[in-house]
């Protein structure tokens, strides 16, 4: 298991399981984190941006131009922010933080 930690606006935590392979956005919608990934992981949305850690962002791939490009358009973005979507759950991950950037609104749960 691959321990991730995720933390809302507002400062809650919430502690989620993945398994290597699965994507942070697989494992943040089904821990009912507010991210919408309204293009199914192709990169033709922002709606699954997230703020890294500062102290894993250097631990990630880098992103792709295509990431960068949505990121420019992502609600508050941050030099660390990524797109769920696009990150992968390794063993060299376990114990990642991710914070909920205040703008996430999962539009597609109403």
């Amino acid at each position: 298991m691959i321990k991730v930690t995720f933390i809302n606006a507002d400062g809650d935590v919430q502690e989620i399981n993945g398994v290597e392979g699965q994507s942070l956005l697989d494992i943040a919608q089904a821990a009912g984190q507010p991210l919408e990934g309204t293009c199914e992981s192709q990169m033709a949305c922002s709606t699954c941006h997230v703020i890294i850690d500062k102290d894993w962002f250097d631990k990630l791939p880098r992103s792709v131009e295509d990431e960068e490009d949505m990121l420019d358009l992502a609600s508050g973005a941050r030099r660390t922010s990524r797109l769920s979507c696009q990150i992968i759950l390794t063993p060299d991950l376990d114990g990642l933080v991710v914070h909920i950037p205040a703008e996430s609104r999962n539009m597609q749960g109403l």
